[in-house]
């Protein structure tokens, strides 16, 4: 990673153009960076970073003048998010509300909603057991919110030390676990859901901690992408009914997103929700940040400001 000077973009038809004052440094960055999904086309001159917050500055074609001047969070797609000017198509554009800052809204803006439709995906219910696995990033943790929001019976999560885990458990986790999902004697055998966001060798683990009926929902792939031959796990307990699915924003209709995201930003505001930012950084500084997630040191998202 290095930093360049480039051209300021310019909004295409139906895009705004952002002037950040917030950019959230996100899993799937650190994923694409290290080549994690290499077969998707990444290439190297690559602009990181998915989304901003900050001031609409300029209009494409199409869209409303309005929007000048206003604050608002901003989805860049799979790139062109690390820069002081940024472009989205108007359909990835959200209000921020008063008394939301920036930094809070790039925190919560695209984790706050995959948790929310995660557990949807799921078909969590009130009363059901969850297990969140690598529950400290920005989306590990809404999961956690939302999950005991939601009346889970209880919420597990796995994290890498006693003190992430006393952390979780101030924002609803009731039970800690090690990375390999060991610990808590006390805590239940099987879950009802596990929401995952580390993928990996280990995935087939969890898939062994299902209960009857139970759900595992992939949302990410940090750790790299699971062992070809997981799904053996699946039925090798086939009596059991388990299953298995992945997860992404895409397949959610955009204005319901938007909707659910609108409301979490409230949330937020009202402190319903509570966005964790580990470190802010200057934009120069984004290598130092991808360095802090290898180690994976990080608790909840760190924030990158121009």
């Amino acid at each position: 990673m290095a930093v360049r000077e480039v051209a300021d973009p310019v909004p295409a038809v139906g895009e705004v153009l952002v002037r950040s004052e917030a950019i959230g440094v996100g899993g799937v960055d650190a994923v694409i960076r290290r080549g994690t999904l290499g077969g998707y086309g990444f290439a190297e001159g690559l602009i990181p970073g998915s989304e901003v917050a900050g001031v609409v500055t300029a209009v494409g074609d199409g869209i409303d003048p309005s929007w000048l001047g206003r604050r608002v969070w901003a989805f860049t797609g799979t790139s062109g998010g690390y820069a002081e000017l940024a472009t989205a198509h108007i359909d990835a554009v959200t209000a921020l509300p008063d008394g939301l800052s920036p930094v809070d809204a790039v925190t919560l803006g695209s984790a706050g909603p995959v948790a929310h439709f995660a557990l949807a995906h799921a078909r969590f219910t009130a009363g059901e057991s969850v297990l969140v696995r690598g529950a400290g990033g920005s989306i590990g943790i809404a999961t956690v919110e939302l999950a005991a929001r939601g009346g889970a019976s209880g919420v597990a999560v796995t994290t890498s030390s006693p003190e992430r885990g006393e952390r979780l458990r101030e924002l609803g986790a009731t039970l800690a676990l090690d990375r390999a999902g060991h610990g808590g004697d006390d805590g239940p055998g099987a879950y009802d859901v596990i929401i995952d966001i580390v993928g990996g060798n280990d995935l087939p683990a969890f898939i062994d901690r299902l209960a009857p009926n139970g759900r595992m929902v992939l949302v990410g792939v940090v750790a790299g992408m699971p062992p070809a031959d997981f799904g053996t796990h699946l039925m090798r307990s086939f009596q059991q009914s388990r299953s298995f699915a992945t997860f992404s924003l895409d397949a959610v209709p955009v204005a319901v997103r938007n909707a659910v995201r609108s409301e979490q930003f409230d949330a937020a505001v009202e402190r319903r929700l509570h966005p964790v930012v580990h470190e802010v950084l200057k934009l120069d500084q984004a290598a130092e940040a991808h360095r802090q997630m290898d180690d994976g040191t990080v608790f909840g998202r760190i924030v990158l400001t121009p």
